[in-house]
C-alpha cells in the first residue's frame, strides 16, 4: 500500500506526543525546562553529526573535508530568500491558528513546540528517500525506521514543550505524503549527490533548532528553508561542492 509509511510515521508522532504529555504532567516546571534543554542538546548533536558525516569522507586512507561553498552559499542566499518571504511568520501564524482552534490559548509554549518539533522531524534525507521508496515501490521500511526515531523525539519534546509538538504530524503528513504522491517526478531529481547536499544543509537546520531549544529563540529556522532547495539545485551545477 503506497503511503503506508507516512501513515505509520504520523501515528508514531501522535502516539509519542500523547505519551509525552502524560509523562510531562508529573514533571515540575524546573524539570521540564531542564528536559527541554537536554532535548535541545540531543538535537544539536544529531544535526551536527549528520552534517559532519556528509562533509567528511575518507579517500585513499586520508580524511577529506569539503562543503564550505555549499554551506555558505546556500545558507546565505536561502536565508535572504526566506526573510523576504518571511516563512517563519507563516509558520507562526499557522501555529497561532492551531492554538486557537485547539483551545490552547493558555499554552504559552504551543507555537514554539509546534515549530521546533516540525523542523526536527520534517527536515532530513530520510523523509525524502523514504517517501520516494514508499511511492515507487511500496517500500516503507525507511519511514518505519524514521517513525521509531520520531516517536522518541516527540515524546521527549512533548513532555517539555507541550501538545503543540503533536501537531508536527501535520507538516509531516503534507511533506511526506506529497513526495510519495509525486515520487515518479521527484525521483530523477533526488540523485545521490542531491541527497548528500540536502542532508548536509538539512542537518545544519536541525542543529539550529537545537540551539533555539537550549538558548531560547535565536535563529528563525523557517527562513532558512530555501537553503535546502538551493542545496538540491547545486547538485546539478557542474562543480564539486563537496
Amino acid at each position: 500500500m503506497n503511503g503506508l509509511g507516512t501513515i505509520i510515521n504520523v501515528a508514531a508522532i501522535v502516539a509519542g506526543g500523547l505519551l509525552g504529555l502524560l509523562f510531562g504532567r508529573f514533571i515540575g516546571e524546573r524539570h521540564r525546562d531542564s528536559l527541554c534543554k537536554a532535548c535541545g542538546l540531543a538535537v544539536i548533536f544529531i544535526g551536527a553529526a549528520g552534517a559532519l558525516k556528509g562533509m567528511f569522507s575518507v579517500v585513499d586512507g586520508k580524511i577529506v573535508y569539503g562543503g564550505d561553498f555549499l554551506i555558505i552559499g546556500c545558507l546565505s542566499l536561502g536565508t535572504l530568500m526566506g526573510e523576504l518571504i518571511n516563512i517563519e511568520g507563516g509558520f507562526e501564524k499557522f501555529g497561532a491558528w492551531l492554538k486557537q482552534k485547539t483551545h490552547s490559548t493558555k499554552d504559552g509554549q504551543f507555537i514554539e513546540g509546534f515549530v521546533s518539533a516540525s523542523f526536527t522531524v520534517c527536515i532530513g534525507a530520510m523523509a525524502i528517500v523514504g517517501s520516494i521508496n514508499d511511492g515507487l515501490y511500496g517500500d516503507y521500511t525507511v519511514l518505519a525506521a524514521k517513525s521509531v526515531l520520531d516517536f522518541i523525539i516527540i515524546m521527549v519534546m512533548a513532555a517539555s514543550l507541550g501538545k503543540g509538538t503533536i501537531f508536527s504530524a501535520i507538516p509531516v503528513a503534507l511533506l511526506q505524503g506529497g513526495v510519495t504522491a509525486l515520487s515518479v517526478l521527484i525521483r530523477p531529481i533526488m540523485t545521490e549527490t542531491a541527497l548528500l547536499y540536502l542532508s548536509v544543509v538539512g542537518n545544519i537546520l536541525i542543529f539550529c533548532v537545537g540551539i533555539n531549544l537550549v538558548f531560547g529563540k535565536k535563529i528563525r529556522v523557517a527562513n532558512l528553508l530555501p537553503a535546502i532547495i538551493l542545496a538540491v539545485a547545486c547538485a546539478f551545477i557542474p562543480l564539486d561542492f563537496i
